[in-house]
C-alpha cells in the first residue's frame, strides 16, 4: 500500500493578513505621535527643571561647605554660573550649567505666579537684585547683604506645557521646583 501523502499545512500568514496588521499598526502609532512629541517637550522642560534645582542646591551647599560666598549668575537665556568670591579680591567659576533640549530662562505671560508669589516681573526675577551671593550660612543675598526671594522661569518658547519654575527663600536658601500642569503649579 503506498504511502498516503499528508495534506500540507499553511503556516504563517498570507500577505493581505501581514498588510492588514501592519495598517493598524500604522493607524495606532499616528494617533500616538502627537502625544508622543508632547510627552517629549514636558520631559526636556523637567529635565531643565532638575538641572536648575541642581545648580542652585550645590551652590547653596557649596557656599556651606567651603565657607565663601559663592556668587549665582545667570549669565544669558541658559546658562548658570556658580562663582567663588576669593579673599581679598578675584573670583573662580565653580560650575556652570547650560539647559538642555532648547528650554530657556522664560516667562509665560498668561501663567500665573507660583505659590510662593516671589514675582513675575521676568524670566529670573529677584526683585531686580543685580548680583545674587549665596553666604556661608546658606542664605541667598543681594548686593546689599539683605535676604532675597525670587524665582526662575523656565520652559520652551510656545509650549505652555513646558513652563517650570524654581523658587529660592532668601532667609534659608532652599530651592523648591515646581511644575505647570496646565491648571495650577505643582511641587
Amino acid at each position: 500500500m503506498p504511502d498516503e501523502q499528508k495534506p500540507l499545512s499553511s503556516a504563517g500568514y498570507s500577505l493581505v493578513e501581514a498588510g492588514i496588521v501592519i495598517m493598524a499598526l500604522l493607524i495606532i502609532a499616528s494617533f500616538a505621535l502627537p502625544e508622543f512629541n508632547t510627552m517629549r517637550r514636558r520631559m526636556s522642560g523637567d529635565a531643565a527643571l532638575n538641572q536648575t534645582v541642581a545648580q542652585l542646591r550645590h551652590g547653596r551647599e557649596l557656599a556651606i561647605s567651603q565657607r565663601r560666598n559663592i556668587e549665582l549668575r545667570f549669565a544669558d537665556e541658559r546658562r548658570i554660573d556658580l562663582v567663588r568670591l576669593e579673599i581679598p579680591n578675584g573670583s573662580t567659576v565653580l560650575s556652570t550649567v547650560i539647559l538642555d533640549g532648547n528650554v530657556e530662562f522664560r516667562l509665560f505671560d498668561d501663567l500665573p505666579d507660583t505659590p510662593d508669589s516671589f514675582g513675575k516681573g521676568s524670566a529670573v526675577d529677584f526683585g531686580g537684585t543685580e548680583r545674587l551671593t549665596f553666604l556661608s550660612d546658606g542664605t541667598l543675598v543681594n548686593e546689599d547683604g539683605n535676604p532675597v526671594n525670587g524665582s526662575v522661569f523656565l520652559g520652551l518658547a510656545d509650549h505652555a506645557e513646558t513652563a517650570r519654575a524654581v523658587t529660592i527663600i532668601g532667609s534659608t536658601g532652599r530651592v523648591r521646583g515646581y511644575r505647570w500642569t496646565g491648571k495650577c503649579w505643582v511641587h
